[in-house]
């Protein structure tokens, strides 16, 4: 024994901590074992209950179970601790790594064969399209911007979605 070892308050006797790791170490790794899988993070949830316990040793009751007890739920708590931190860890590794980079080569080549498809069409056609499409219009606000009616809105709306369609298919 030292003379840092505390002394429990509950039966006036001073405890070691070299006491306490002899008596209990190996049903502690033990129990800790089959709470956790990886053999090195059990050894480390046994050693940081002995310093808890050592640290601690005031809120161990005399006659409300035993030291053994005490430490297991000790080890338990810490475990679950453990256990839920390495799960945080996990998720946020694998949330950074499932996550999809956008591939701007490809929106960028389609941006520029769009723009030289649609400087191939007639200009009222892509006008239309312009409209609809890249403002959002409906036919009618559409006849009404540029002036036209309605029907030849969207005739010239299928003219041009059917010259897309065959410059597409001639690729």
């Amino acid at each position: 024994m030292t003379s840092a070892d505390p002394t429990c308050p509950a039966t006036g006797q001073t405890l070691s901590l070299d006491e306490l790791m002899t008596d209990h170490t190996e049903p502690l790794f033990t129990f800790v074992r089959t709470l956790v899988t990886d053999h090195h993070l059990a050894e480390d949830i046994v050693q940081e209950t002995f310093i808890c316990a050592w640290r601690h040793t005031n809120r161990h009751r005399h006659g409300q179970g035993s030291v053994r007890d005490w430490l297991m739920t000790m080890a338990r708590d810490l475990a679950v601790t453990s256990l839920r931190e390495v799960a945080v860890q996990r998720e946020t590794i694998d949330a950074e790594v499932d996550v999809p980079e956008p591939d701007h080569a490809d929106a960028a080549a389609a941006t520029a064969e769009a723009v030289t498809l649609l400087r191939r069409l007639p200009e009222e056609h892509r006008a239309v399209l312009l409209h609809t499409y890249v403002a959002g219009r409906t036919a009618h606000q559409t006849a009404r911007v540029l002036g036209v009616p309605v029907r030849t809105v969207r005739s010239r709306h299928n003219h041009a979605l059917s010259a897309l369609r065959a410059s597409c298919t001639a690729r």
